[in-house]
């Protein structure tokens, strides 16, 4: 690719930070050996340090991709059916009258599957809680209280299966449910199955671990009305299993590139967490984490098909068949979950011209 269409795709970014003035530090990462490009830039500051490509960077939701990928290798390994319902790994406490929706316990009803898909229809306790914990600066809760809490104060939306509803809620359960399994806490999961093996030395857990080699770069901040949110230690316990993981950009490249290559779980699983999908909204199906972006005639050109997830911070972790493309980023600002992925599209476009 020449150096003026890279220099187009950073103009681009740069213009988008520089009109809102609510981001105040972001980061790109674009990828292909296709088009013979690599283009890792940032924009902005982390308090009084300027922003670098190289920061480690809280990924929101993006971790629920590794949530999924770690049930998928506990599931090739056999140690788990997506079919199994959830009383077979929770205890009867954390479970008693989790689902219940117009009086009807469906609580037996949810397998890992529904939980993975977004389809159980139990509530979603991250949002309250959030709000509950910035207007309470003594406020705690750990992740298994979250969700008696959850069950206690919120309602479910709808039986088992009946549509796609976005909840943190399904993805605590899963890391409770990985936890089970294999004895081992979830931060320890998440580097023993995926950082140490792939040798994302800079990642971590936010708040239950650290990296294995220091970055010489603060991680970067995610704030609401002004107030540094993941700098917040009891955050980690609603974020958990749900998008605790934090990264740099060339680190969530290399786990990407591992899980397209099949270097991770096999080909045949990965199929199965993109193809098991049901709406999330008209132009996007949702897999096991994987958001799936499906053609609209005149809306959504063939072009834009691609696969990923994406943060309420503006994070996106996306994969382009067609260009062999990876487009990963992080605007740190919870105005940015639609607005990341429309600036993506802006980068496909991009790349497509060139």
């Amino acid at each position: 690719m020449s150096t003026e269409k890279i220099a187009q795709i950073e103009a681009l970014f740069r213009r988008q930070v520089e009109k809102d003035s609510n981001v105040k530090n972001a980061y790109l990462l674009v990828h292909s050996d296709k088009l013979n490009l690599h283009l890792n830039i940032a924009a902005g500051s982390t308090g009084e340090v300027p922003a670098n490509p190289h920061q480690p960077n809280y990924m929101a939701s993006v971790g629920k991709l590794f949530t999924a990928t770690i049930v998928s290798m506990l599931f090739e390994q056999g140690r788990l059916s997506f079919d199994d319902p959830l009383n077979k790994y929770l205890d009867s406490d954390l479970l008693q009258g989790l689902h219940v929706y117009k009086g009807k316990d469906y609580t037996r009803e949810v397998t890992i599957r529904h939980l993975l898909k977004q389809t159980s229809g139990l509530f979603d306790n991250f949002w309250p809680l959030l709000k509950k914990m910035l207007s309470e600066d003594a406020f705690s809760i750990a992740t298994r209280e979250a969700i008696i809490w959850g069950k206690t104060h919120l309602e479910s939306c709808c039986p088992p299966g009946k549509k796609v509803h976005y909840t943190d809620t399904n993805y605590h359960l899963l890391g409770l449910i990985c936890e089970h399994i294999t004895g081992k806490p979830f931060h320890e999961l998440l580097h023993d199955h995926i950082f140490t093996p792939l040798g994302m030395k800079s990642s971590y857990m936010l708040h239950k671990s650290q990296a294995s080699k220091e970055n010489q770069y603060p991680t970067a901040h995610f704030s609401i009305d002004g107030k540094v949110v993941n700098n917040i230690a009891n955050y980690a316990n609603i974020d958990y299993a749900g998008g605790g993981v934090v990264s740099p950009m060339e680190d969530l490249l290399t786990f990407m590139q591992a899980l397209v290559a099949g270097r991770i779980i096999s080909q045949k699983t990965l199929e199965i967490m993109k193809s098991d999908t049901g709406p999330l909204y008209p132009s996007i199906e949702y897999g096991y984490s994987i958001w799936k972006i499906k053609t609209i005639p005149l809306l959504i050109p063939a072009k834009y098909s691609c696969w990923g997830c994406v943060g309420a911070t503006g994070a996106f972790l996306f994969y382009h068949r067609g260009l062999d493309a990876y487009i990963i980023g992080n605007f740190n600002d919870v105005a940015y979950k639609v607005k990341g992925l429309k600036f993506m599209f802006k980068v496909i476009q991009k790349l497509y011209k060139s």
